[in-house]
This record gives C-alpha cells, structure tokens and sequence, in this order.
C-alpha cells in the first residue's frame, strides 16, 4: 500500500450499464468511479453474461481464453475473461462460461444459483492473481461475492499474494442471502455458516448461505445507510441473521449511497422534454406535459402528479396503495408509474388503471429511457416502502425536483427531512408507522402544501440543492477501507 492509495477490486453479480437489474447495477457504476477519481486503483469484476452484454457495442476485449479454475478436489472448470472500462483507467473484467452465465436473458433465475455466483468468486480470485494485481481490499457486493472473504480467509489464507488484503462485505438488501428464498429452506438444512462448504455436485450446495458466510468471515461490515445497519441487527430487520451481525456489531457500519450527478442531471439529461436546473424550475412544466401525454393522462399543468418508478414488489408499499387507492382517486391528483416486478401487483394495478383511466398512468415495463422523464414531470415521488436498505430513487427525485413521500426507514430516514412549512426546513414529506391510513395521510399533507405554490418551489429548490453525490460517500468507504485494512493486521 502506497500511503494512503489504496488498490481495491470490487465484486458484483452487476454493473450498469453492461448489466444492471436494480441499485446494485447502479451503485456498481458510481462507486468505482468516485473512488478512481480520488485517486485509487480500482477495477471491477462481474460475470459475462453473453446473452445480456452486446460485447461488440461496449468494446469489450477477450484477454484471457480457457483459464482453468478449481472449484473443489473433485471438479474444474474453464472461463474467459473479457475487459471493458467504466472510465478512462478505470477496466471491468468479466467472467465468462457459456454453462453459468451464457445461456438466458436474465441475470438471475437458475436452479443454480449458489454454483454460478461460486464460480465469479473463484475466478475473481484467481484473475487478480494471474493479472499479479495485489489488492489491499477486495469489495464483495451482496450475497452473490459473500463466499470470498471465507475463500481469502481459508482456501487462500497462506498464499502470501492475499496475505495483506481486508475483505469488505456490504449488504445491498438481506432479504437476498443466496440462490433461494432463505425462509424456504427448512430449519434442519440451513446453512449454520461455519462449516466445511460441500461438494460443488452435492444438492446442499444450492444451501449454502453466501451471505451469512460473507458477513462472518469478512473484515467490516457494511450496510447502505447508517439506519438500515442499526436495523437489520433487529428481528424485524435482520432476516434471521440479526443475531450474527450482532455478535459483529463492532464490525458493522453504514455508508448511505450516492447518485452520479452525470447520470442524473436534468440541466444536460438527453432523455427530457426539456431540460432545467434549480434557477429554472419552471421548465419542469414541459415534462409535465409529456408525462401525462405519455401516459394518455388529461392534460393539466395544475393538477399535481405523484410518480414511482420502482421494482413492482410488496416491499416497496404496493399493499398500502391497494388499500387507499380508491380514496386516493378521490383526491385532485394523478398517479404515474413506471416499474415491472409481480405479476399479482401488476395486475392489481393494470385493473386500477382501466377503472380511473383519468387519474392513473401505468408503463409496466422498467425502462432506462423513460425513468429520469417520470422524475421530471412528477410533482412528488412515492417511496412508502416497508423497509429499504439505502433507496436511489429519493435521491433521485430530489435531484429532479420532484419532493419525496417517504416511510421513515433505513436510508428513507436518514436522506429525508419532514417538511416542516412554519420553519421552511425539510425537504420531504415523511410517515412512520406502515399502514394505509398514515400513507393517505402523508399524501394529503403533501397535497395541501402543494396548494402553496411560493413556499413549495421553495421546497422543491432545496432538494435540488441537496448534495446526494458520489464523493462524500466516495470518501467515507475509503476511510472504512483503512479500518478494513487494521482488522486484517490485527
């Protein structure tokens, strides 16, 4: 380690814009760069998937053909390498295998799981060797890397090119821990996480929880914001892995995300009808206009409109909005959406619209060219999720001037502030307890102040204002790096 530039390899299942389902994908693409532009080697590994990633449009390089892999005594395996750059001097790698990760359109969905994202952790490992790029930390995302830091731990542990490197483990979502939905599994095969792992043929591989072994095995801990770190060492939270990351809270901290203002900035964003900044708000009114012309929605530049642009999931509120909607109706309002997920939900929802054609629009396919128009031209942002870890669309909305309706959890809490109109604080309109009445209520509030059109643009040039980039939090990983790197020396 060169004082305080460190060389860090980052491990995930995605990388926007190569291959992206969700916030990993994006935190992927921002996280790297912000830390490249402070001055750190970095580079990215992830999987090939051949099926997803236009090779040829991303410029990607074949650098390594046929490396030969070890999984177990039993069994090896060979993969590609291919390498692509995120910036300048900044390359992704990615593991190729036409079996693992070459044969379906989505990232994820095999009966396989454990052994395809088993095959990235040890063709990372083996890629920084055979490149001889000694990392002082090597970043594992969620559970899809949480068998690396055991791997480093045992399987490497006497190799002196990995003696120096600290494994960070960050958990994305914990509800994810590996290949299966955990609470499926029954209680006498659930992975205890401190023994030998099986065979890589064996049906108790599918078992292993990558997670739970990330977490304990790893040198810190690290959650997506500072609540959701407090919250999943919580029954309610911690998906059957609270007590774990209790007997580690000394390890476990929280860095809230950032968005890349070159990403998301409506002054230069190709995407929208026309673009603006916080001087200019009144131009959002033109992607008013073209979101409800979108979504066939009346046009009305007074009637005010709340979006969501989310995964289509019971997670992110969708049974509290089933239980107020036709209340919701009643309102002077109208409901933009944008997101795919469960087919029951996004049923419920097609049937809403037909029945209120005037008050909802619905675009039930997640789409890179529309999300940052939904921000645009929406007045507010609903975001009433039962738990979420950090969010990116807050920030997102805030970005867009679009004022946030937020449930005070994980990373909701620590980014939004209530709107308080006496004072003219906050940036935000925020209810605590999860249930329908306190969602509508919070609507209303949003609603009446909306009324108010002075001390709203006022509310509205705040959040634009608010710095929810990269470089702070950029900053705090690496500091959290160096504390990596004093365990691992300990």
């Amino acid at each position: 380690m060169n004082g305080n530039v460190l060389k860090i390899a980052h491990i995930s299942s995605e990388v926007a814009p190569y291959s992206k389902s969700g916030g990993l994908g994006v935190v992927l693409r921002s996280l790297p760069k912000a830390l490249h532009r402070l001055g750190h080697e970095v580079i990215v590994i992830t999987p090939y998937y051949e099926k997803i990633i236009d090779a040829e449009a991303f410029k990607l390089e074949k650098v390594l053909a046929d490396v030969e892999i070890k999984i177990d005594n039993m069994n090896t395996i060979k993969v590609d390498y291919w390498r692509g750059y995120l910036m300048g001097g900044l390359p992704v790698y990615f593991v190729g295998n036409r079996k693992y990760f070459g044969r379906k359109k989505k990232i994820y969905g095999s009966t396989k799981e454990n052994r395809r994202f088993f095959v990235l952790d040890l063709a990372a490992i083996k890629l920084m060797k055979i490149l001889e790029w000694k990392p002082d930390v090597v970043h594992c995302h969620d559970w899809h890397a949480g068998l690396v830091p055991e791997l480093l731990k045992k399987r490497y542990g006497r190799d002196p090119f990995f003696s120096q490197a600290a494994s960070i483990y960050t958990v994305h979502n914990l509800m994810y821990q590996f290949g299966k939905t955990w609470w499926a599994v029954p209680r006498n095969k659930r992975d205890k996480g401190t023994t030998a792992l099986p065979s890589f043929d064996s049906e108790e591989f599918e078992n292993i929880n990558f997670a739970k072994r990330g977490i304990i095995h790893c040198d810190i801990i690290n959650a997506v914001s500072e609540m959701y770190a407090r919250e999943i060492m919580t029954k309610d939270f911690g998906e059957d892995l609270h007590r774990v990351l209790k007997n580690r809270r000394e390890k476990l901290y929280g860095i809230v995300n950032g968005i890349d203002y070159d990403v998301y900035n409506p002054d230069k964003d190709p995407g929208l009808a026309r673009k603006y900044n916080h001087r200019k708000v009144h131009r959002k009114k033109d992607n008013k206009k073209w979101l409800q012309e979108f979504l066939d929605l009346p046009q009305n530049p007074d009637i005010p409109i709340i979006a969501m642009v989310t995964r289509i999931a019971e997670q992110k509120g969708f049974d509290l909005l089933k239980k107020i909607i036709d209340d919701l109706v009643k309102l002077d309002l109208q409901i933009a959406i944008l997101g795919s997920g469960e087919k029951e939900l996004i049923n419920f929802l097609q049937k809403a619209r037909k029945k209120y054609p005037d008050k909802i629009g619905l675009h039930a396919h997640f789409s890179n060219k529309y999300e940052t128009s939904f921000y645009a031209g929406s007045d507010m942002f609903l975001m009433p999720s039962r738990f979420e870890p950090c969010g990116l669309g807050q920030l997102i909305s805030l970005r867009y001037g679009s004022v946030p309706i937020v449930r005070a959890t994980g990373g909701l809490f620590d980014t939004i502030e209530n709107f308080d109109p006496e004072k003219n604080t906050g940036n935000g309109f925020v209810f605590e307890k999860y249930s329908a009445k306190e969602l509508l209520i919070a609507i209303i509030r949003a609603l009446e102040n909306f009324r108010h059109q002075k001390s709203w643009r006022d509310l509205i040039v705040r959040g634009m204002k608010v710095s929810s980039s990269w470089e702070i939090p950029a900053q705090k990983y690496a500091v959290l790096y160096h504390k990596a790197i004093q365990e691992k020396r300990h």
